[in-house]
């Protein structure tokens, strides 16, 4: 079971305590790169990467060493719609992380020599996704699919901008922006819950909440579309999607259980079968459900050869079509079921998953169902729901798709 608790400055806890070892730790915070404003396109993240270069109290050695030095891990990554600063060291160390999560989170200055360097490393990161055509295409997917509204931003920025930012825009955007009423602090591991708001209330419970600049008012829209991307590459890259439901909306359950049957990690999924197994198209496929606040999206990613890209587009229509028109059988329906659930479980077993999934679900809903209850979920999901979002969704005429390359550079 978790347990929750709500500091009087708006800091959310949540703990999964479970036999172990090890503590799996972090902060959630409520802003991402839709949060940017005009020229700080990419600063959410760069901030991400500069958070750990000095504070008030520490140079860019000490921040590394203090987990290191006891055999832990400590990381950060950057989404559409938030940040996260996380950890995993002995449960004996615990306190450490924290008040390093409190360090970096409210005092980084962001040294000018040392933030001179991160840029370089950020711009070689840069180059080294644009040089990684199936992980490129899902931003200029977005690009296309959200195009003039924020969560088109790409999540690193353009490499104009990461050049000129300064300490005092990260500043800025992290004291708008990095308040504790915004904030989840997730914990899994063997540590006792009144420890854990004893040691929130010591490291976070000093700094004021305040209304922070995030105005996620402007609704998405998304834009079909039709568009190719030529470049020289082995393969053909394919990203097919259209609008899925969001995060709060009561098709998630059932939309989830659509992706999964569609192209799930299993090598069952339909998509896998029909295009990989019985022709040999592909090395990958699969399908991505992604619900942002206030829309979401459905991708299908295929990586193919060139001579097959029109038959294995029909391929995939044909399947998104025979979702739409054929509902499941009880058979069908209950073994999909039971395949998701034991997914679900193996995942939550290990405890980072698990302290990561529980942040960001206390962040986004306030609560955070059990395994239990999120089996209980989806197991109510019915063969009408699963044909009935499908049809909604899977529209032809609501599709965007895009081709990325010409498969010029076949060995």
């Amino acid at each position: 079971m978790y347990q929750y608790h709500t500091l009087s400055n708006g800091l959310k806890i949540i703990l999964s305590q479970r036999p172990s070892r090890v503590a799996y730790s972090g902060v959630y915070i409520n802003v991402g790169s839709r949060d940017e404003q005009g020229a700080e396109e990419g600063i959410a993240h760069f901030i991400e990467h500069s958070l750990f270069k000095g504070t008030e109290h520490r140079r860019a050695w000490h921040i590394q060493n203090r987990i290191d030095g006891v055999g832990g891990e400590l990381n950060a990554f950057t989404t559409k719609e938030e940040t996260c600063v996380y950890a995993s060291s002995l449960s004996e160390h615990l306190e450490r992380c924290l008040e390093l999560f409190a360090d970096i989170l409210f005092h980084s200055t962001f040294p000018l020599r040392e933030i001179a360097k991160e840029r370089d490393v950020v711009l070689e990161e840069i180059n080294s996704y644009n040089d990684s055509p199936a992980e490129l295409i899902y931003d200029q997917y977005e690009e296309l699919a959200y195009e003039g509204h924020p969560l088109a931003h790409n999540i690193l920025g353009p490499k104009r901008n990461v050049r000129r930012f300064t300490p005092e825009m990260l500043q800025g955007f992290v004291k708008r922006n990095y308040t504790p009423s915004r904030m989840v602090v997730t914990v899994s591991g063997d540590v006792k819950m009144e420890r854990l708001v004893r040691l929130c209330e010591r490291y976070f419970g000093g700094y004021e909440g305040h209304a922070s600049a995030v105005d996620r008012s402007a609704r998405p829209s998304f834009n079909p579309f039709e568009r190719r991307v030529n470049r020289h590459t082995h393969q053909k890259h394919l990203l097919i999607g259209c609008e899925a439901p969001d995060v709060y909306h009561k098709d998630k359950a059932a939309f989830s259980l659509l992706n999964n049957i569609m192209g799930g990690p299993a090598m069952n999924s339909r998509l896998n079968v029909a295009v990989r197994e019985h022709y040999g198209f592909c090395y990958s496929i699969e399908s991505q459900y992604v619900p942002f606040s206030d829309t979401g999206l459905f991708y299908i990613y295929a990586g193919v050869d060139p001579d097959a890209e029109e038959k294995a587009r029909q391929l995939i229509a044909d399947e998104l079509r025979r979702m739409a028109e054929t509902p499941l059988t009880l058979a069908q329906l209950r073994s999909a079921q039971r395949q998701m659930a034991g997914q679900m479980a193996i995942n939550d077993d290990y405890g980072m998953n698990e302290m990561q999934s529980i942040g960001k679900a206390y962040l986004c809903y306030d609560h955070v169902n059990t395994l239990e209850e999120m089996k209980a979920d989806l197991m109510s999901v019915s063969a009408d729901d699963v044909l009935r979002v499908a049809q909604e969704r899977f529209d032809p005429a609501r599709f965007g798709t895009l081709v990325y390359g010409n498969g010029n550079e076949r060995r």
